[in-house]
């Protein structure tokens, strides 16, 4: 992500993205937010919160490779609806990296992130309601290498996600949710898994209704 990238960006992403200072901790949290909801919300506060993050980047996708490309439409749409939800928040931030600078899958985000702000401390956010498809994810084993990753718990999250094959191949690497604020210090792989209250809400009811 060299700077003429960034400038590319809207005005409030590249407001966001170029005072990154050295030792933040950077939450990135990606997803389709088809639409955004309390829920995701909940989510990426709980991470903030037990984490000890600075700020919070939802990286809305163009498209997600596993998913439909119906899934892929009305981007504008769910790029607003992040906006609507964070915005009573100003630790979560919108932030459109993965649209500007052409990454379809995560670990070329990751990547784009840890080269342009090598002193950042970043941190992958992901719903436990994920975790049975991550092992599908284009070089997932590179991903868990790269950054360290919170798993908070979701509603949907059945007992075969915490016995997914992420969690059984690096088992040894996961750390006591006593030791979550350490997480983002660690050197890769490490992963906790946070339990929370839930939000019983999803962007598949929403659509539905």
């Amino acid at each position: 992500m060299a700077s003429k990238e960034i400038k590319r960006l809207n005005p409030s992403s590249r407001a966001m993205l170029e005072p990154l200072a050295n030792r933040m901790k950077i939450g990135l949290f990606g997803g389709s937010f088809n639409p955004a909801h309390i829920g995701h919300l909940h989510l990426a506060q709980t991470a903030k919160k037990r984490l000890g993050l600075h700020k919070v980047l939802w990286l809305v996708s163009p498209g997600n490779p596993l998913k439909s490309t119906k899934s892929w439409e009305n981007y504008s749409k769910r790029l607003q609806s992040t906006k609507d939800i964070t915005e009573a928040s100003p630790a979560q931030i919108v932030c459109e990296s993965e649209k500007m600078f052409a990454t379809r899958y995560t670990i070329d985000t990751i990547n784009g992130f840890k080269r342009r702000w090598p002193s950042v401390d970043f941190v992958w956010l992901i719903g436990a309601d994920n975790l049975r498809s991550f092992h599908l994810w284009r070089n997932w084993q590179q991903i868990v290498q790269t950054i360290p990753i919170a798993i908070i718990s979701r509603p949907d999250d059945p007992v075969r996600a915490r016995l997914s094959p992420f969690a059984r191949q690096f088992a040894k690497y996961r750390l006591p949710q006593t030791a979550a604020k350490s997480l983002i210090s660690r050197t890769s792989p490490a992963w906790v898994y946070l339990s929370a209250p839930h939000c019983p809400v999803s962007s598949t009811a929403i659509r539905q209704n």
